[in-house]
Protein backbone atom coordinates (compact mmCIF):
# COMPACT_ATOMS: atom_id res chain seq x y z
CA UNK A 1 0.00 0.00 0.00
CA UNK A 2 1.51 3.31 -1.09
CA UNK A 3 0.51 5.20 2.06
CA UNK A 4 2.17 2.65 4.36
CA UNK A 5 5.21 2.71 2.06
CA UNK A 6 5.39 6.51 2.42
CA UNK A 7 4.91 6.45 6.20
CA UNK A 8 7.58 3.80 6.74
CA UNK A 9 10.03 5.58 4.43
CA UNK A 10 9.39 8.93 6.14
CA UNK A 11 9.97 7.38 9.57
CA UNK A 12 13.26 5.84 8.45
CA UNK A 13 14.41 9.11 6.86
CA UNK A 14 13.50 10.97 10.07
CA UNK A 15 15.67 8.47 11.96
CA UNK A 16 18.62 9.31 9.70
CA UNK A 17 18.50 6.51 7.13
CA UNK A 18 18.80 6.90 3.36
CA UNK A 19 15.75 5.25 1.78
CA UNK A 20 14.79 4.11 -1.71
CA UNK A 21 11.18 3.09 -2.34
CA UNK A 22 9.63 0.64 -4.78
CA UNK A 23 5.93 0.16 -5.38
CA UNK A 24 5.97 -3.39 -6.75
CA UNK A 25 8.11 -6.50 -6.58
CA UNK A 26 9.70 -6.10 -10.00
CA UNK A 27 10.94 -2.60 -9.16
CA UNK A 28 12.14 -3.78 -5.74
CA UNK A 29 13.94 -6.74 -7.28
CA UNK A 30 15.64 -4.46 -9.82
CA UNK A 31 16.78 -2.04 -7.10
CA UNK A 32 18.12 -4.91 -5.01
CA UNK A 33 20.06 -6.20 -8.01
CA UNK A 34 21.60 -2.82 -8.81
CA UNK A 35 22.20 -1.20 -5.40
CA UNK A 36 24.31 -2.44 -2.44
CA UNK A 37 21.70 -2.10 0.32
CA UNK A 38 22.55 -2.53 3.99
CA UNK A 39 18.99 -3.76 4.68
CA UNK A 40 15.68 -4.25 2.86
CA UNK A 41 12.06 -4.02 4.05
CA UNK A 42 9.59 -5.97 1.87
CA UNK A 43 5.94 -6.92 1.90
CA UNK A 44 5.06 -10.50 1.01
CA UNK A 45 2.00 -9.32 -0.92
CA UNK A 46 3.66 -7.01 -3.46
CA UNK A 47 2.07 -6.57 -6.89
CA UNK A 48 3.87 -7.94 -9.99
CA UNK A 49 6.28 -10.13 -7.96
CA UNK A 50 5.72 -11.19 -4.35
CA UNK A 51 8.28 -10.54 -1.64
CA UNK A 52 9.41 -14.17 -1.46
CA UNK A 53 10.11 -14.18 -5.21
CA UNK A 54 12.10 -10.97 -4.78
CA UNK A 55 14.36 -12.43 -2.07
CA UNK A 56 14.98 -15.94 -3.44
CA UNK A 57 17.27 -14.91 -6.34
CA UNK A 58 19.22 -12.57 -4.08
CA UNK A 59 19.95 -15.42 -1.70
CA UNK A 60 20.87 -17.77 -4.55
CA UNK A 61 23.33 -15.10 -5.76
CA UNK A 62 24.87 -14.86 -2.28
CA UNK A 63 23.45 -11.50 -1.24
CA UNK A 64 23.34 -11.51 2.56
CA UNK A 65 21.70 -8.16 3.38
CA UNK A 66 19.14 -8.43 6.17
CA UNK A 67 15.53 -8.51 4.96
CA UNK A 68 12.56 -7.59 7.13
CA UNK A 69 9.48 -9.19 5.57
CA UNK A 70 6.15 -7.54 6.46
CA UNK A 71 2.75 -9.07 5.89
CA UNK A 72 -0.85 -8.72 6.94
CA UNK A 73 -1.31 -12.41 6.22
CA UNK A 74 -1.60 -14.89 9.07
CA UNK A 75 -0.88 -18.11 7.22
CA UNK A 76 1.77 -20.41 8.62
CA UNK A 77 2.81 -21.33 5.06
CA UNK A 78 3.78 -17.69 4.37
CA UNK A 79 6.06 -17.71 7.40
CA UNK A 80 7.67 -20.98 6.32
CA UNK A 81 8.13 -19.67 2.77
CA UNK A 82 9.90 -16.60 4.14
CA UNK A 83 12.25 -18.70 6.22
CA UNK A 84 12.91 -21.03 3.28
CA UNK A 85 13.73 -17.98 1.12
CA UNK A 86 16.37 -16.89 3.63
CA UNK A 87 14.52 -14.09 5.38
Amino acid sequence: DKELNRQLADSLVDAGYVVDRAYDGEEGHYLGDTEPYDAVVLDIGLPQMDGISVVEPWRRDGRKMPVLMLTARDRWSDKVSGIDAGV
